[in-house]
Order: C-alpha cells, then structure tokens, then sequence
C-alpha cells in the first residue's frame, strides 16, 4: 500500500481530499451493511444506468434533474472494497499535492465534475441496456490527470511495506500512474466487477483532468502568488 508523504509544509489547510475519502469510505460502509435486496436498489437508484438508446435519444429522455444527479452519486458507490481500496490510496497519493496546488473548492470541483462527465461519457459510450456504472475512478482519474498537467515529470515521496519494515523511496508520478492502470486492469478480472470496467470513464475523467489544470492555470497562479504575498 501507498502512503503519501508531504515533501513540503504548506500554510493553506487542506480539506477537500480528507473530506472525499471520508464520505468514500462511509458511504461504502453503510452500503455494505444493507441487506443484498437493498444493496441492489440502492445501486440501481443512485448508479448510473446506460439505457442502451442512441445518445440523442438518451439525452433527451433525461429531462428529470434526477438523471444528472446520479452522474455524482455514482461516485459515491462501488461494488467491492478492492476497488474502493485503490480509488482511496490514489486520491490521496495525486489529491493532497493537487488539492495544495490548486486550492481546495477548485480541487473539490474537479472532482465532482470529472467524475460527472467520465460517468456521463460511459453512459453513452456503452451500448449494453441499463448497464450500471459505479464507483470513483473516473473522478480519481480526473486528479490524475489534473496531478500530470500541473507537475509533469514530478516524483512523489511513498512509503513501501517491504516485509517487516517501511522504506521511503521516491518515485516518478509517470510510474505510479502507471500502477493505477495496471490495477485498473487486474480489478476488471476479480471481484463482482469482473469484466465490468468502464474504461470510457477512466479516459474521459483523465482527459477532463489535464484540460481542468490547463485551464485553472492563470487562476492557480494568482492563488500561489496571493499566499506568498506578491
């Protein structure tokens, strides 16, 4: 497991990251103690459905607000822990130096949006009738790709359980995106989710991170130069 370690003090508190962890967590918590009836319900009223229509025709037909909810609450549910285990430790690891970069409510917008829009992209990329997606990993995906735009060829400061011990070791962002994709691949194949993973969601989220920093940049700035007086 990765543990993020702070290479720097920062003045600015962080709240965003530590607050999405916590609602991932408890929200798969009470989840999971549902009855199985229940659990299903829950996901088939909260998840996102893919009705299996044209994407005109889907779009349409989604003129209750209730529609466009479920592209957030969808985030907010998965259908195994190793999935939440490996959205959870890649938030923190890219979230808490993104979150410092760019301040906390952007951060939490990117977050939210995101995911939103990976979410929205699977729905109409997947043809598959009321196929239902789930889970954070386009919104974490959105980080990441966020994390790449504003530190390209960065290294993250880790601690690594080797047997008994913990060793720090610095390694390139690049490598451990790398580690998110190919965990991303291993979950497809195990757990409940086999076969089920929505890679449109996972390239869209990614792709709406790196155009979020490119565009929030003027605004980060103006952020980082406002904090350090000049």
């Amino acid at each position: 497991m990765f543990v993020p370690i702070p290479t720097r003090r920062h003045s600015s508190l962080r709240w965003a990251t530590p607050m999405l962890v916590a609602l991932l967590w408890m929200a798969f918590l009470w989840a999971s103690t549902r009855p199985d009836a229940a659990q299903r319900a829950l996901l088939l009223d909260w998840g996102a459905l893919s009705g299996g229509q044209l994407p005109a025709d889907m779009l349409r037909s989604w003129s209750d607000g209730g529609h466009w909810l479920r592209l957030i609450s969808a985030l907010f549910l998965h259908a195994d822990w190793a999935h939440l285990l490996g959205n959870l430790v890649f938030l923190l690891i890219f979230g808490l130096p993104a979150e410092r970069m760019m301040g906390s409510w952007r951060f939490l917008l990117l977050f939210l949006l995101g995911g939103a829009f990976a979410n929205l992209v699977a729905v109409l990329v997947i043809g598959v009738p009321d196929r239902l997606i789930i889970g954070a990993s386009g919104a974490v995906s959105a980080v990441i790709g966020a994390y790449l735009a504003l530190f390209p060829g960065a290294r993250l400061g880790v601690v690594l359980p080797l047997g008994v011990f913990l060793e720090f070791v610095r390694a390139p962002a690049s490598l451990l995106i790398g580690i998110w994709a190919l965990l991303q691949v291993v979950f497809a194949y195990i757990g409940p989710a086999f076969g089920a993973v929505a890679w449109a969601a996972h390239v869209a989220g990614f792709l709406f991170g790196v155009g979020f920093a490119l565009l929030a940049r003027a605004g980060i700035a103006r952020r980082l130069r406002k904090q350090r007086g000049y």
